[in-house]
């Protein structure tokens, strides 16, 4: 087990977990908010999250409200809010902070890795997208505006995938 999958954060609802539940899948690990832009970006996530189920992806939300006030709600308001708009069904953990001195240990590590153009560091606003490998290693950083579907992030998917496509 990795540091990444050791470190604890709790569910939406409040229950303890960790990147350890995902042991064996790939994780696309992405810091949400539900009054942004980019929230549309929630409908392709889920399709993601459900057609690559199977092939061991799973896609967790971590909702963040440092962007511009824009995760404002009580985590009844997001749950309610991403199930009811974009029929959300892929976990989502608590609302953490991903940047500054209270930035959360599940993003002090992340955030060591860089893009594809070398870039590490702060998250630059919602929508952020990290690919953990089934083996819990950070192997892809895409920025906000990359679309959760762009190829980039799923031939990066693809790579890591524990089950191959027949």
């Amino acid at each position: 087990m990795t540091e990444l999958q050791n470190v604890g954060i709790s569910t939406l609802g409040g229950a303890p977990t960790s990147l350890e539940e995902y042991s064996g899948r790939a994780v696309l690990v992405v810091n949400v908010a539900s009054k942004c832009g980019l929230t549309p970006q929630y409908t392709t996530l889920e399709k993601l999250a459900r057609e690559y189920a199977d092939r061991g992806l799973s896609v967790v939300g971590v909702p963040c409200n440092q962007f511009g006030g824009q995760e404002p709600g009580s985590a009844e308001e997001i749950e309610t809010f991403c199930s009811t708009t974009y029929d959300v069904t892929f976990p989502l953990t608590e609302k953490v902070d991903v940047n500054g001195e209270n930035r959360h240990p599940l993003y002090e590590i992340l955030t060591q890795t860089a893009d594809s153009e070398g870039n590490a560091g702060d998250v630059q606003w919602n929508f952020e997208k990290f690919l953990v490998s089934p083996d819990g290693e950070v192997v892809g950083r895409f920025r906000p505006r990359t679309e959760p579907d762009a190829p980039e992030v799923l031939a990066a998917i693809d790579k890591v995938l524990p089950v191959p496509t027949l």
